[in-house]
């Protein structure tokens, strides 16, 4: 038997590439009859997130979401997970440049450090679980054809404001 599972991935970043950065990655779990489940999380503050960690966060959610859900089985169905990312950046970090990484040490064609690479391992390590008895494929899609992922990562991210505003706005002076 074999158990499909599609998930759209996004990240989002707000004031990405300043020390104030906030980000938020999302999974979407398309279901059957046109229902869904999600799954957000925000990224630390420390180091620094980016748009791109917040991507390749994204992905590491799907695959850990397609391990939980292989462990939950009673039987052991052969998987084939789709991911599919607005992210031209994460899938090649999955499929195009990954090998040529590991194989240089994990330096880049610049002669630089790679850049996100726990965060690449990681989800090299997922996918390696997944595919001793399933496949992984990524698919890159047009921005405007993800956009159920990316309202999710930016509603993580309105939450987070809202809360980072209700703390900052908040005072124990006496009143």
């Amino acid at each position: 038997m074999v158990y499909i599972m599609k998930m759209s991935v996004d990240g989002a970043c707000r004031n990405n590439g300043y020390s104030n950065a906030t980000a938020a990655a999302a999974c979407v779990i398309h279901k059957k009859w046109g229902r869904w489940e999600t799954w957000s999380r925000r990224l630390p503050s420390s180091p620094r997130p980016t748009n791109q960690a917040a991507e390749i966060t994204a992905i590491i959610i799907a695959l850990e979401k397609a391990i939980d859900k292989s462990n939950e089985m009673s039987f052991c169905p052969f998987m084939k997970v789709y991911i599919t990312t607005d992210s031209k950046y994460a899938h090649g970090c999955m499929t195009m440049w990954r090998d040529k990484w590991v194989d240089n040490g994990w330096v880049n064609a610049a002669g630089r450090d790679v850049a996100n690479r726990d965060l690449i391992e990681r989800a090299l390590e997922l996918e390696a679980e997944i595919e001793e008895h399933g496949d992984v494929r990524y698919e890159w899609v047009p921005r405007g054809e993800n956009t159920h992922a990316d309202e999710v990562a930016n509603r993580q991210l309105d939450d987070t404001d809202r809360a980072s505003y209700a703390d900052s706005s908040s005072s124990d002076d006496g009143w």
